[in-house]
């Protein structure tokens, strides 16, 4: 369990500073969004990005949808999706994504290597080549704001434009979701510890 109690504008069930709309008060579309983000074998359900969402339910289904094609269809494979999802998060020092997905990374087969990489922000050097590109796209992207010749390049070499162009977008969808956790001050779920090290 936590040791922190919870900051005095947490609502302490949805662990954010916004509250979680009751299911019956919503329409159609939420309610739809409701149930997908309260099914079983979901990383976060309602207390996460899902349950952000659900005030503004119209948008729901279109990052659904973008967030299953990203995941599953893009063809990605699951320890380059999740090499991407953590960096983007180590950018944003967005503790609640790193929490979610470290263990989810270790899961796919990502090693405890790579990942301290990415927590520690240490040198790629000595990485697989893909691993160091998508760890350096994620480090100019969000850190510099831009991307070297050279790294684009190479990553355009390895992905073509489309796997390119989608891994981008990919960093981006977890930019944003870093971005609403921020505005709520999403806590991280009750019973886990802080991963990811932040000043």
């Amino acid at each position: 369990m936590n040791k922190n109690p919870l900051p005095l504008d947490i609502d302490p069930m949805s662990r954010s500073r916004l509250s979680l709309p009751k299911r019956e008060e919503l329409d159609v579309t939420g309610q739809q969004a409701f149930d997908r983000a309260n099914r079983p074998g979901t990383i976060a359900g309602l207390q996460g990005p899902a349950g952000i969402q659900l005030h503004s339910p119209e948008i729901a289904p279109h990052l659904s949808a973008l967030n299953t094609y990203l995941r599953l269809k893009a063809g990605f494979s699951p320890q380059i999706r999740e090499i991407a999802i953590l960096a983007t998060a180590r950018e944003m020092d967005s503790q609640f994504e790193w929490v979610a997905h470290e263990p989810e990374a270790l899961k796919e087969g990502v090693s405890q290597a790579v990942i301290d990489v990415i927590k520690y922000r240490r040198s790629t050097e000595g990485l697989a080549t893909q691993e160091a590109l998508v760890i350096e796209l994620a480090r100019q992207l969000w850190r510099d704001h831009k991307v070297a010749s050279e790294t684009f390049v190479q990553l355009n070499a390895s992905y073509g434009p489309r796997m390119l162009i989608d891994l981008v977008v990919l960093m981006g969808t977890y930019a944003n979701t870093a971005a609403m956790l921020a505005v709520v001050d999403m806590q991280i779920p009750d019973g886990k510890e802080p991963l990811l090290p932040i000043p």
